[in-house]
């Protein structure tokens, strides 16, 4: 049984820059930094980097929530990421998008107002 996201890990040849990208993206540090992997915590979820995996756009489709997709969008791009895919409107009032992070991986945006936190565990 699927149990909804747990971990996106994200390919990170240069651990060093991908830690400082994504604690500007999350504003948060790593609760876990070792040299073969850096972990994040953010709502009951985690976003992993492993230093030894190849980046590419086609891997890492894990969809973070947030509550402004046009304003996170901004965000992202003014911290160095690169735009991939535009807000599109995808039913129900959901919206998606995603940029690449400085290192060519996917990191996609929904915006779902149907989304009950309350379900986390």
């Amino acid at each position: 049984m699927i149990l909804g996201l747990r971990t996106a890990i994200y390919p990170a040849p240069d651990l060093a820059a991908a830690k400082r990208f994504y604690s500007a993206v999350l504003g948060v540090e790593p609760y876990y930094d070792q040299p073969y992997y850096v972990g994040y915590e953010l709502a009951g979820f985690e976003l992993g980097l492993l230093p030894d995996a190849e980046p590419g756009s086609t891997g890492v489709k894990a969809y973070w929530g947030v509550a402004d997709i046009e304003a996170e969008l901004a965000r992202l791009l003014s911290l160095g990421a690169k735009p991939h895919e535009p807000v599109q409107d995808v039913g129900e009032g959901i919206r998606v998008a995603s940029v690449l992070d400085p290192f060519g991986n996917r990191f996609s945006l929904i915006q779902n107002p149907h989304f009950d936190p309350a379900k986390v565990r």
